[in-house]
């Protein structure tokens, strides 16, 4: 009873989670947008990342200056080296991973 309560409530989020996220991508993929907001839109997955970026970098404590995550921000150079690179998001996590792993061992 129990685990087919889980697997019922894994199951539904795993369909809550998924359908924003494929519809959208559907109903998009066969309308033809004009020139100036796909140029807008293409600048999204960039403001995206800058934005998580600097979450995960950056401490804000109310009515402080914000701080830099010393480890975080090391991190962030190796990454963003083979992100230019390579151009290749696996190979960019896989080292972004594996510095901040490395980092957080030795500090």
């Amino acid at each position: 009873m129990l685990n087919s309560y889980v697997l019922l409530t894994i199951l539904g989020c795993s369909i809550v989670t998924w359908l924003p996220r494929i519809i959208p991508f559907g109903l998009t993929k066969k309308i033809a947008f004009p020139k100036p907001l796909l140029n807008f839109l293409s600048y999204i997955p960039i403001c995206i990342l800058t934005a998580l970026l600097l979450q995960s970098i950056l401490i804000y404590k109310e009515g402080e200056f914000p701080r830099i995550e010393l480890i975080e921000a090391i991190s962030c150079i190796p990454t963003l080296l083979v992100a230019i690179r390579t151009k290749d998001l696996m190979k960019t996590v896989i080292v972004g991973v594996v510095t901040i792993a490395l980092l957080r061992l030795i500090f």
